[in-house]
């Protein structure tokens, strides 16, 4: 699973995890570049994701996001936040894995709730109960996101304190080329 010398770090997990305040942390503390994948979707497809869901669904968000993460996992020294349901393509872990370490970040329901429920750009969360699909997404992921190399809860934790975390976490740091 594991292989020596990787330079990319991954983040993955639900939305509202802290993915990406906290990549963008890490890799400033590494001085390496960063880059988000939803982002990079949203510029591809000069659209935002919302947009793109509405216009032209999942299914067609998944496909470009797959095209970006082919793109992006070639990248050497860099930090990937990814979407939350990347993980649900596993070619998408295998491209990320080749050269990355694959780290979740997680939380619980409600912590997850509380983070996001504010944001009017979720579109998977546009419905009556959001926290019920926030749980019923997370028990779908559930495999898919165990399917990593490193774990960390950030449920009570500051993005800085996660970003911490890992760059204090030897094993991670004995596998990093940078």
């Amino acid at each position: 699973m594991l292989n020596m010398g990787k330079s990319l770090l991954v983040f993955t997990g639900f939305m509202g995890t802290g993915k990406t305040e906290t990549g963008s942390i890490v890799s400033k503390k590494l001085s390496i570049s960063f880059f988000d994948t939803d982002n990079l979707v949203e510029t591809k497809m000069k659209l935002s994701i919302n947009d793109i869901f509405k216009k032209f669904g999942e299914f067609y968000f998944r496909q470009i996001e797959s095209e970006v993460i082919e793109e992006i996992s070639k990248k050497n020294f860099a930090v990937i936040s990814c979407g939350g349901g990347t993980v649900l393509n596993p070619v998408n872990i295998y491209n990320l894995r080749k050269k990355g370490i694959i780290i979740n970040l997680y939380a619980s329901a409600k912590v997850i709730y509380d983070r996001i429920k504010a944001d009017s750009y979720r579109p998977l969360l546009r419905c009556e109960d959001p926290l019920n699909e926030i749980k019923k997404l997370l028990a779908f992921r559930k495999d898919a996101y165990n399917d990593c190399d490193f774990s960390f809860d950030t449920d009570g934790l500051t993005t800085h304190e996660v970003a911490d975390a890992i760059l204090n976490n030897n094993d991670i740091i004995k596998l990093l080329k940078i």
